[in-house]
């Protein structure tokens, strides 16, 4: 009874130590997103400024950039906006939220990517595929629910041609 008792009582306390220690935490695979990095266009001749420079720049240069004389409103409107571009940059260039950078992640995807899962369910299981896409919740949902809802137009689209 005493080595059973004393043989518990060092599995906790092993059990306890292995798990305290603490761990380095290791970076995730995508890089934080600069603001220096993601440019955006600026008036009738599509003229690239980063985020940082839009973040920090004068109105003057600003209408000079566009081409575009800005109305009193659309100045505060600017400086209101500018403002709040500043709180989400952090001091090294990234920004402080997460929601930023899956605004600027999704953008480079545009949509959601092809998904051949989702075209198979739409094109064989039509409307039964598309609600099957659906509840699928794993991996690209948003464009395995776009790739069925298009597969399902082109079933509908041949049984149609089929029965004419």
């Amino acid at each position: 009874m005493k080595k059973t008792f004393i043989l518990f009582l060092l599995i906790a306390v092993v059990s306890a130590a292995y798990s305290s220690t603490n761990s380095i935490p290791v970076s995730s695979t995508n890089p934080s997103i600069k603001a220096t990095e993601v440019y955006v266009p600026i008036g009738k001749n599509g003229q690239l400024i980063s985020l940082m420079d839009l973040s920090e720049i004068s109105v003057k240069d600003f209408e000079s950039l566009s081409g575009k004389k800005m109305k009193m409103m659309e100045k505060v409107n600017f400086k209101m906006k500018q403002r709040e571009l500043k709180k989400n940059i952090n001091y090294d260039g990234s920004f402080s939220k997460k929601r930023v950078e899956k605004y600027f992640n999704k953008a480079a995807l545009a949509g959601g990517a092809f998904s051949l899962s989702g075209l198979a369910l739409g094109l064989f299981l039509s409307l039964i595929g598309v609600l099957i896409a659906y509840l699928i919740t794993t991996g690209d949902k948003k464009g395995r629910i776009i790739w069925a809802w298009i597969g399902c137009a082109i079933s509908l689209i041949l049984w149609g041609a089929l029965l004419i």
